[in-house]
């Protein structure tokens, strides 16, 4: 059967009914880099379909947003650039390590093999609804289809797709986790725990000030000023994830590789940890060539950068806390390592975040206070400056956030403030 055919001249669209008895449209969005005309092909098995095709291209090229000559890549291909040559040079070490793991686990094995210009808002759906259904929070799906939703819109600016799909959805809604606090009550059981430990007024810094864990670790003799009390919070310890140096990292770590369970498995107890993905790369902290982890060294960013005031008493802790730190360096000699840290090992080394956290633990088991997580003293500073009658954008600047609805989330209403707050709309409605 001869082709019936509506092709245009000079390089306009054409759509044309072929042997294979499909429509095929034809668009010229460009010119290649060898001066040959960029065309774009459509195939569809009705005239209708194939010219709405067509037009879609027609609309696309005419906005700029046609992606560029060649092969769309995979997602997979797309993601391993973006993570790799882009989103390393913008964000965190942690951070970035926390891309590629949920990239790694979830996006790969169930999006990895779709090209970019054909994925659809469906597969997003589609591996959304796999998460659910493996019982991840809500939060952990918010932040993989963040990740995707940003590589997807550096992929259309670069012109490798036309359309983010990310964007078309709903994204998942994370629930809003409420957050712990200590009382006042309990905070002062810790503090009076922290007395005659090693490095208490750690932990004194970190309840009075609100510091995150990494800025209290990270603190420097050079920028904390014991006759003003001021301290500038100009670093930030970080531990990143070790990576692998050799050559094979799937062999490397071939001993450690996690194999699904047994579907009665006795030895977790209905809690078995989740198996690592084909051609795992993970386990690096094991690789004997390992590199680039252990604990670093990062200024914050943003509003993290501030200069804070101590309260009285802390200055004095912080004077003692130096005093016996002088007889440290003078017992360890030539063992000690100058990083002019505040609170750092027996031999002037930074303190290891895991470590960290266990001392936090034994110091609320000390002081006979419920559990909560080193960060939720962060919580707690913001909530007791908060029940003094501090105004939120001081607190603010004190925590360093550079969103105010931040700190709103980080400072919690006592059920004493509320008790003063009726007393007070009964004294204005009622009181003669």
């Amino acid at each position: 059967m001869e082709e019936q055919r509506t092709r245009k001249p000079n390089g306009r669209s054409s759509i044309y009914l072929g042997a294979d008895k499909l429509w095929h449209g034809w668009v010229t969005v460009g010119v290649k880099q060898d001066g040959s005309l960029d065309r774009r092909h459509v195939k569809r098995k009705t005239e209708k379909s194939a010219t709405q095709a067509v037009q879609a291209l027609e609309k696309q090229r005419d906005a700029g947003k046609s992606r560029k000559a060649g092969r769309s890549p995979t997602v997979q291909d797309w993601m391993t650039v973006y993570l790799d040559t882009i989103a390393v040079q913008k964000v965190a070490p942690r951070t970035y390590d926390d891309y590629w793991s949920k990239t790694r686990n979830w996006i790969i094995p169930l999006l990895g093999q779709h090209r970019l210009d054909r994925l659809e808002a469906e597969h997003l759906d589609a591996m959304y609804g796999s998460m659910f259904r493996a019982k991840l929070a809500p939060s952990h799906v918010l932040k993989v289809h963040r990740i995707l939703s940003r590589a997807l819109k550096i992929a259309v600016r670069r012109g490798k797709v036309a359309r983010n799909v990310a964007e078309l959805i709903d994204p998942p809604t994370a629930e809003r986790v409420e957050q712990q606090h200590l009382s006042r009550g309990e905070s002062r059981n810790v503090l009076a725990a922290c007395a005659g430990r090693r490095n208490g007024a750690r932990w004194s810094v970190g309840l009075a000030c609100g510091l995150r864990q990494g800025e209290v670790l990270g603190l420097r003799w050079q920028y904390v000023d014991l006759e003003t009390g001021d301290v500038r919070i100009w670093w930030q310890a970080q531990r990143n994830t070790w990576r692998h140096g050799c050559t094979d990292a799937h062999a490397c770590g071939s001993a450690f590789h996690k194999k699904s369970c047994k579907r009665k498995c006795a030895t977790h107890k209905g809690k078995c940890p989740r198996p690592c993905p084909p051609g795992c790369v993970s386990h690096a902290r094991h690789c004997p060539d390992r590199h680039g982890g252990g604990v670093v060294f990062r200024k914050p960013k943003g509003t993290g950068r501030r200069t804070i005031t101590l309260p009285g008493p802390l200055v004095a802790l912080l004077r003692r806390q130096r005093t016996r730190q002088q007889t440290e360096r003078q017992t360890a000699g030539s063992t000690w390592e100058d990083w002019d840290l505040v609170f750092c090992q027996p031999n002037g080394r930074p303190i290891d975040h895991r470590k960290d956290w266990e001392e936090w633990g034994e110091l609320l088991r000390a002081a006979g206070v419920r559990y909560v997580r080193p960060h939720d003293a962060r919580h707690t500073a913001g909530t007791l400056l908060a029940e003094q009658g501090v105004h939120v954008r001081t607190i603010q600047a004190i925590l360093g956030h550079s969103d105010v609805r931040t700190t709103e989330g980080y400072t919690h209403v006592s059920s004493q403030m509320t008790r003063d707050a009726a007393e007070l709309m009964g004294s204005a409605l009622w009181a003669e």
